[in-house]
């Protein structure tokens, strides 16, 4: 029987490698990153030990995601040269890679579409006064920096993936604002896959005092979302930051239809374990949602990759959709 699309769910089954926790950035709600220079960096011959257990199990995404070094340091091209020589090793092991490093250049961006089937990076917020509070140790937070990225990826024809995070002093209005601007850039480009409503949920290394953002708002700001974002980019909740079975269920009602990576760990939420799939689909099948896995990047972007990457994406695809689908 073929799979009712409209109660469709996905997710990645994905892993995350770390190049680096090191970060000059200074976000008082983070509890990822460590200071400049007290994390060692990811070998490859480590990252090699690390990935070949994975081949025989069903993860399709290898997530490179790593904290940021400064543009003008000197360990700037070693650090590029480490995430682009990753990507290059989980992509001759048969994986797909998606990369979420911060902010690049053009230049770096160019190179590592080579090497990546998307990328991805957060919006989080475009309002400027958070620069004098969560973000005013945070340089690579301006909101002029984090879009032109969005802008560069549309130029270069990378599938994008990008987000907000809620609850880190934000207005309402700053989150339509910050969708809006999403919308726009889409409209102009095309290329953004997934916008993700992550709401914020405290942990133990953030300096940032503040209450979780309410879970049961979220089914709101996913509908108004809705409304905004072009009905061709998906809106995606991580589901361990929605404790509740039946909020959960409430989001996806309201217009969120992908559930992200799945994996061992959240890295960037490093309290909260990810639900497994299993657990999942036990929520979402009684309520009539199936589950199904995904590649990193969207059908309507395959003609985007070189050939090398589509022959990679067209070989997980057959592995990963029910024959219903195909």
């Amino acid at each position: 029987m073929p799979i009712n699309n409209s109660r469709l769910v996905t997710y990645s089954p994905a892993y995350t490698i770390v190049p680096t926790y090191e970060c000059f950035n200074r976000c008082s709600y983070c509890n990822f990153r460590s200071e400049p220079g007290k994390s060692p960096w990811m070998s490859i011959s480590d990252a090699d030990s690390i990935l070949k257990p994975l081949q025989s199990e069903k993860v399709c995404e290898i997530l490179i995601l790593s904290g940021e070094v400064h543009p003008n340091s000197p360990k700037r091209q070693a650090w590029f040269r480490r995430i682009y020589d990753l990507c290059e090793l989980a992509l001759s092991m048969g994986f797909l890679p998606h990369t979420n490093a911060g902010p690049l250049s053009f230049e770096e961006m160019e190179k590592l579409k080579r090497v990546n089937v998307s990328m991805g990076l957060m919006l989080e917020q475009l309002t400027p006064t958070l620069l004098n509070s969560v973000h005013r140790h945070a340089p690579s937070k301006l909101p002029e920096v984090r879009l032109q990225q969005l802008q560069w990826a549309g130029e270069l024809q990378i599938p994008f993936t990008t987000g907000l995070l809620l609850g880190i002093g934000e207005t309402a209005d700053d989150c339509w604002e910050t969708l809006i601007a999403i919308s726009q850039l889409h409209q102009r480009y095309h290329h953004i896959q997934e916008v993700i409503l992550q709401p914020h949920s405290p942990g133990y290394q953030q300096t940032f005092d503040a209450p979780p953002f309410d879970p049961h708002h979220l089914p709101e700001v996913i509908a108004k979302a809705r409304q905004i974002l072009p009905p061709d980019i998906t809106i995606q909740i991580p589901p361990n930051l929605v404790k509740d079975d039946r909020w959960l269920l409430a989001c996806i009602e309201a217009g969120a239809r992908d559930l992200g990576g799945i994996g061992p760990k959240d890295e960037v939420n490093p309290d909260y374990p990810h639900v497994q799939e299993q657990a999942l689909r036990e929520i979402l099948q009684p309520a009539g949602w199936e589950l199904m896995a995904r590649s990193p990047v969207y059908p309507q972007f395959d003609s985007w990759l070189s050939g090398e990457l589509q022959t990679a994406v067209k070989r997980w695809r057959k592995t990963l959709t029910p024959v219903s689908l195909l």
